[in-house]
């Protein structure tokens, strides 16, 4: 456990320690992190996952992967293993992985023992019939004509009803509580209804299912969960959670409520960011523009950076809107020290330098990270014709253009000081070929010159560059706000949030570059080898610009 800094706490970490510090938990905490299986975790989750694990690390105790299981409608093994995969890709191991599932049996049998003490009862209302039972946040409920049915009806009815000799929807079990209390959730909330569908894990064994309201405390309970956290919108929740336990006098987990992630520019329900994969705006779950664990993964942001972005925003009680930039920041002070430096050209023009040798070719050695720890340096083959960015040249540039121009110099990249000489035109006048020539005595770590420059541009030698394609992603929406969009969301997707440049030049080193590996494209921005990428055609994915360029936009 480290050392306690009281001044640095959230109000989590404060109940945790005051806990600790009076003896209330010899054993250490628990806590549990339950995903429902319906769908892949985002960057929301992520807080959720930084926050239960956090709390176990930081205090001593451990963290329960539980599954909320408890929807065969919409529940997948494939979401499972995914989920899995997201929470150790963060760093973090679980002490137990669970499944609501679990404890069907168990939670089955505290139904029957709130029937039992007549604080549950079998309802045939209809969902539209119960709707309205509920009354209004200002008007009290009214009582179902069922609800006074007694505890033997009730026990029979319940094991009928799972014994599947009623239809989906033809009866539910109700809590007993009060239709006139102010909280909604009280007024005599289901329990459990009819599914006849096949779970992913119990098969057939069962076609009643709890509800979450009634499952989640209890499997807290079972697993004696100290620290129950969730976010904010189930405070309204929390009466019942307690109800429930009060009343099966089971072991008293407690549930705290926190501020959810809202990130700007996307999405955060999963119902929508399905609506985004099914009506196929995007490539998949793992689609680098989706705020999904997995596609940030493989957009090329790290486990740090979103470790790091979740330790940043803190944990508060109010939600609030989380700028988009800041997520940006972090990744880009992540790779700063990790990524390589590498050549890359997008929009390649032709670099003739024509008093160096046309049959010699050099190795030169250039720095792969200058802010790393331990410096180390690749082999990039040089040449007499390079590619160079086409904006690294204009026919007649200003006053101070740093780059090529006819009588201007700039340093190639760890090579030599170039002047231009000249250039070559198509018909249509578009810049086809540069011409230069070379300073011999101005190489990089070797430069007895004495001339001085003040631009330095990036290059790839022309007959050992290797082709590769390009996807450059930004955000997904226009607007910073998505709360307020409903379901119209798909007007605001932002028509630039892919850009496929299908024919760069890389440097020939990045034949070798692994799956996910990090790389900055010097001048351009943080990129990452994409899954796609084949022997024969690299693909990389744009992690991040090198600079928040939509902070430029919002000044305008």
């Amino acid at each position: 456990m480290e050392e306690l800094k009281p001044k640095s706490l959230n109000f989590l970490e404060e109940i945790v320690q005051e806990g600790i510090a009076s003896g209330k938990y010899p054993q250490g905490i628990l806590t549990r992190f339950p995903p429902e299986p319906n769908g892949y975790l985002h960057i929301g989750h992520a807080k959720s996952i930084c926050l239960n694990f956090g709390l176990a690390q930081r205090f001593g105790g451990g963290t329960n992967l539980r599954f909320d299981d408890t929807n065969p409608v919409t529940e997948e093994t494939e979401y499972v293993e995914s989920i899995k995969k997201d929470v150790s890709w963060l760093g973090f191991s679980w002490a137990n992985e669970l499944y609501t599932s679990d404890y069907f049996e168990d939670l089955y049998q505290f139904a029957e023992k709130l029937i039992t003490l007549s604080f549950a009862y079998v309802d045939d209302s209809t969902a539209a019939e119960i709707a309205a039972q509920k009354g209004t946040p200002t008007t009290p409920g009214t009582h179902s004509p069922f609800r006074n049915r007694s505890v033997e009806e009730n026990l029979t009815l319940f094991r009928d009803m799972r014994a599947g000799k009623y239809a989906d929807g033809e009866k539910v079990l109700r809590a007993k509580i009060d239709m006139a209390h102010p909280n909604m959730h009280m007024r005599d909330p289901l329990m459990y209804r009819i599914r006849h569908v096949k779970h992913h894990r119990s098969g057939d064994k069962w076609c009643i299912y709890p509800m979450y309201d009634f499952a989640h405390g209890q499997s807290d309970s079972i697993e004696e969960i100290t620290h129950s956290i969730c976010t904010l919108e189930f405070d309204v929740h929390r009466p019942l959670y307690d109800w429930f336990l009060d009343k099966l006098g089971i072991f008293p987990s407690h549930q705290y409520e926190f501020a959810r992630l809202n990130l700007s520019h996307t999405v955060m329900s999963k119902r929508k960011l399905l609506q985004l994969v099914n009506e196929k705006v995007v490539n998949g779950w793992d689609d680098p523009r989706m705020p999904t664990i997995s596609g940030l993964r493989r957009r090329g942001y790290t486990p740090a950076s979103i470790r790091n972005f979740c330790e940043r925003i803190g944990v508060a009680k109010r939600d609030n809107l989380i700028d988009l930039s800041l997520l940006e920041f972090c990744i880009r002070e992540d790779l700063n020290k990790s990524a390589d430096r590498v050549m890359a050209v997008l929009d390649p023009i032709k670099l003739v330098i024509t008093n160096y040798p046309a049959d010699k070719t050099e190795d030169l050695q250039i720095e792969n990270n200058p802010e790393a720890e331990v410096i180390t340096k690749r082999s990039v083959p040089f040449s007499n014709e390079l590619y160079i960015e086409r904006d690294d040249f204009m026919i007649d540039p200003p006053k101070k253009f740093f780059r090529l121009g006819v009588g201007l110099q700039v340093r190639l990249k760890g090579a030599y000081i170039v002047t231009c000489t000249d250039f070559k035109t198509d018909a249509d006048g578009n810049v086809t070929e540069v011409h230069a020539e070379y300073i011999p005595e101005s190489k990089s770590g070797q430069d007895t010159s004495g001339i001085s420059v003040k631009g330095t541009i990036h290059w790839v030698s022309v007959s050992h560059a290797v082709e590769a394609e390009v996807r450059n992603f930004d955000r997904l929406l226009i607007v910073e706000d998505a709360s307020e969009l409903g379901d119209d969301f798909l007007k605001f997707i932002n028509p630039e949030s892919l850009q496929i440049v299908p024919k760069v030049y890389v440097e020939p080193g990045l034949k070798e570059a692994k799956v996910g590996q990090a790389l900055q494209f010097i001048r351009k921005g943080y990129y990452s080898l994409d899954l796609d990428s084949t022997s024969d055609k690299l693909v990389f994915n744009r992690t991040v610009t090198l600079k928040d360029t939509w902070a430029k936009e919002k000044a305008k």
